[in-house]
C-alpha cells in the first residue's frame, strides 16, 4: 500500500559523471542509457504502474550539436536494441514530449516501439523525449480552445479534468514520487501540472551511478512520508 503507483524520474548527472573520471561527456550518456535498463527492468518487476523519465528536455537543443546527434543516435538505438526486452517484460512504451523536431529515423523507431508495445498490459513506460512542461501545458491550452471555439466545450465549464486530459499524459495517474539524482533540487521544467502533489527525493549520485539499490531507498523514503494532500493529521484532527 506504501508502493508509488507513478514514479518520475529527472536523470542527471551524465556529464558531470563523465567529467569527473576525464572522459568524454558521451561516455557518461552511454552509462546513463545502461542504467535506464536496470531501473526500469526492477520498477516493472516491483509492480509499478507508470515509470516516466526525462530523457531529454526542449532546452537541451541547446547543447553542442556533436551532443545532440550523439543523443538522438542514442535514443534510436536504445529503441531497436531494447524492443524485445520491453516487448517480452509487459511493458508498454509512451511517448510524452512533441514529436516535431525529432530526427526522422527517432520517430521511426520510437512509433515501432510503441505499436509493438501497444497491447502490453504491465508498466507504462514514459519516455519524456523533446519534453517541456510549458511546451505541454501551451498545448493543452490550444486543444482546450479549439473545443471551446468548436463547441464541444463551455470555456466557463473548463475542469482540472478538462485540463488533465488534454496533456500529453492523459489516462495516467499523476506522479507520487519524482526522483531527482545528481543532488540537484529543481524541477527544471518537468511535469508541472502533474507534479503538484509528487514527493520528491535528491539522490547525490550521478545518473550513470543510480543502482537499484538507490531506487530502492527513494522508495523507503517515500513509503515513511505522510501524504495529507492539505488535510490534517488525525492527531491533529480538532475535537
Amino acid at each position: 500500500m506504501r508502493m508509488p503507483k507513478h514514479i518520475a524520474i529527472i536523470m542527471d548527472g551524465n556529464g558531470r559523471w563523465a567529467r569527473a573520471r576525464g572522459l568524454p561527456r558521451v561516455r557518461g550518456h552511454e552509462q546513463g542509457a545502461r542504467s535506464v535498463r536496470d531501473i526500469v527492468t526492477q520498477c516493472a518487476r516491483l509492480g509499478i504502474e507508470v515509470l516516466t523519465l526525462y530523457s531529454f528536455s526542449q532546452e537541451n537543443w541547446k547543447r553542442p550539436q556533436a551532443e545532440v546527434d550523439f543523443l538522438m543516435s542514442l535514443y534510436g538505438h536504445y529503441l531497436v536494441v531494447e524492443r524485445g526486452e520491453i516487448v517480452d517484460n509487459n511493458i508498454q512504451l509512451i511517448h510524452v514530449g512533441r514529436r516535431e523536431g525529432l530526427p526522422e529515423d527517432v520517430v521511426r523507431e520510437m512509433d515501432a516501439t510503441i505499436a509493438a508495445s501497444a497491447h502490453n498490459t504491465g508498466m507504462k513506460l514514459c519516455l519524456a523525449l523533446n519534453y517541456g512542461a510549458r511546451t505541454e501545458l501551451v498545448d493543452a491550452f490550444r486543444r482546450l480552445a479549439g473545443d471551446v471555439a468548436g463547441g464541444l466545450l463551455d470555456s466557463a465549464a473548463i475542469s482540472e479534468n478538462d485540463i488533465s486530459s488534454a496533456l500529453y499524459t492523459a489516462g495516467l495517474p499523476d506522479p507520487d514520487l519524482l526522483i531527482r539524482t545528481a543532488g540537484e533540487r529543481r524541477i527544471s521544467n518537468f511535469l508541472l501540472w502533474q507534479l503538484s502533489y509528487a514527493e520528491i527525493h535528491v539522490c547525490e549520485a550521478y545518473w550513470p551511478d543510480f543502482s537499484i539499490e538507490h531506487l530502492h531507498a527513494a522508495i523507503r523514503d517515500y513509503a515513511g512520508r505522510d501524504r495529507r494532500f492539505g488535510a490534517l493529521d488525525a492527531v491533529d484532527q480538532p475535537g
